[in-house]
């Protein structure tokens, strides 16, 4: 049985655990990419959407009874 080098062993341990950390910061780095990339699209469908239903209030004339609303509430009168 012969024995291995202690810094032959020590030399491949090392570049081990260093492939195995730049296998992990690479997956990291794709996973956050990939979250960064669909909250930037969900930002723009949100941002859609309340254009959307602000048409949608404005052409329902929603607007005005709130402004009307808003009013008599800050007057006092119901």
């Amino acid at each position: 049985m012969s024995e291995r080098d202690p810094k032959s062993s020590s030399q491949d341990l090392t570049a081990v655990v260093q492939t195995l950390l730049q296998q992990m910061q690479d997956k990291f780095q794709t996973m956050s990419d990939q979250i960064i990339g669909r909250i930037d699209e969900m930002s723009t469908r949100i941002d859609d959407l309340e254009k959307n239903i602000s048409d949608i209030m404005t052409q329902a004339g929603v607007e005005d009874l709130e402004e009307e609303i808003k009013v008599t509430e800050t007057s006092g009168t119901v």
